[in-house]
């Protein structure tokens, strides 16, 4: 985990709302000491299209969609 965002409980991030979560600062995620994900949250249209273009690679290299998963369920 990075030194330099912060880090939030899995549990704690859900308590959010979404006006709450546009507030914030980038954040990694964790549940039971286990890093799950990072939000990015942009504050310029240049880090969302960076961040745009990261996920793009992140998916194209593996994942499942929400409708495999749940179907697998």
């Amino acid at each position: 985990m990075s030194d330099i965002i912060p880090s939030y409980k899995f549990s704690e991030f859900m308590k959010l709302k979404a006006h709450q979560i546009k507030r914030m600062k980038s954040v990694e995620i964790t549940s039971d000491g286990e890093y799950l994900f990072t939000v990015i949250v942009p504050q310029t249209d240049y880090i969302k299209m960076q961040t745009e273009f990261a996920a793009q690679l992140s998916n194209s290299v593996r994942g499942e969609s929400l409708e495999d998963i749940l179907s697998k369920e």
